[in-house]
């Protein structure tokens, strides 16, 4: 299995003998459970449907859920992904997915979708510099020229203009694990990753750590 489902917990601090601060963003890795197993014979390629174990969302489940939950004989889950599997894979429904599954991997990738900070300016959104606040200048905060004026005479796609910041898919890679806690099914990576606390999140083996170990 390549990776599972997890919540972000929160950030806090791991102090080493040597003294040095390492701050770590703490992550419920699971437990899951493989909902679905899908075949290339079946389905025309290798994959794993796994759900997070979720204690509420028996009542929350309807019929079709249900009915999709009873042919693995597992409870229902509210959240399910899929990850790619090797045709030689033994992987079942029903089997369970723990944070053990990264014992011995350096790196992971963690996505989530990042924090909303709704409506926001050039300054904020992109890192502009603003324009001067003195001599009665009155574009403090303006992005200056979005154009040309005779040719082509728009603006241009992909300008950078204000708009709405935050609320979109994100993608952290490399994350180094710095601890893994099996019986709480914890796992702490160095740096932070996107979301607020309670936030669902993707947690994979990192791809670049795989591309540099099979070159």
């Amino acid at each position: 299995m390549k990776g599972l489902i997890g919540k972000k917990v929160g950030m806090t601090q791991l102090f080493e003998e040597n003294g040095v601060v390492t701050p770590v963003t703490v992550l419920e890795a699971g437990p899951c459970v493989v909902v679905q197993r899908k075949t290339a014979a079946k389905d025309g390629y290798e994959a794993a449907q796994i759900g997070l174990v979720d204690p509420s969302a028996a009542k929350r489940a309807n019929r079709p859920q249900r009915g999709h939950h009873e042919k693995a004989e597992v409870p229902p889950t509210r959240l399910r992904r899929e990850f790619r599997l090797e045709p030689e894979s033994e992987i079942k429904a029903g089997d369970p997915v723990l944070v053990d599954i990264f014992e011995g991997v350096e790196r992971v990738d963690i996505i989530g979708v990042s924090k909303g900070k709704g409506f926001q300016g050039v300054m904020r959104r992109h890192g502009f510099g603003g324009g001067k606040a003195t001599h009665g200048s009155m574009h403090h905060r303006a992005p200056g020229s979005i154009g040309m004026a005779a040719y082509p005479a728009k603006v241009l796609k992909g300008t950078r203009m204000p708009g709405q910041q935050g609320n979109r898919r994100v993608t952290v890679k490399n994350l180094t694990i710095v601890k893994i806690d099996s019986e709480k099914n914890l796992l702490m990576v160095r740096g932070a990753v996107p979301g607020c606390k309670g936030a669902t999140l993707v947690i994979r083996k990192s791809l670049s750590n795989k591309q540099a170990q099979d070159a």
